[in-house]
């Protein structure tokens, strides 16, 4: 990334599209009776609008974002680093699994920021894409530290308790 501006526009991209994963993972859960994940990706959800918001106003304050296409985006994979990540769910999931899947996709937005960094030539860009990262690395911290409150599930856990009648 080039320009303040375009570094910006991933940021905002990645934190918006995580937060929207989140909130969308939050009702799936919430519509399967799963209160404990459901509020767990609710917390996340507002965490990933509220760093959206502090890269937007960033954004304002910097000049504005770069206007990239949704295909202009040069993602590691086809979507930005955490939204990718969140894409695997099941309606039984423990809060474990809940964090663990948001472990996952918070070091990849660690990384993806890292790698911002390391590949730029511009030092405004490679020093808030740092910033970033170490925002990143903090919500990988925490979501270890929530981890330790909540069980593994046992080898069974998606186990289906009210399985489809068998026609024959």
């Amino acid at each position: 990334m080039k320009t303040l501006a375009e570094f910006l526009a991933y940021a905002v991209t990645l934190e918006e599209e995580a937060a929207e994963r989140y909130r969308e993972l939050a009702e799936v859960m919430r519509r399967q009776d799963n209160v404990p994940a459901a509020d767990l990706f609710e917390r996340l959800a507002r965490a990933s609008y509220l760093h959206a918001a502090e890269a937007a106003e960033r954004a304002r304050v910097e000049g504005g974002v770069a206007e990239l296409k949704p295909w202009e985006y040069e993602w590691p994979d086809s979507e930005s680093p955490e939204s990718a990540t969140l894409a695997d769910s099941h309606h039984l999931m423990t809060p474990n699994h809940v964090l663990r899947m948001a472990l996952v996709a918070e070091q990849t937005a660690e990384v993806f920021y890292r790698r911002a960094a390391e590949r730029t030539d511009n030092p405004e860009v490679r020093e808030l894409a740092l910033e970033f990262a170490r925002e990143e690395s903090r919500h990988v911290a925490e979501i270890e530290r929530w981890i330790l409150r909540y069980p593994e599930a046992d080898a069974h856990w998606d186990d289906d308790p009210d399985p489809p009648a068998a026609h024959g």
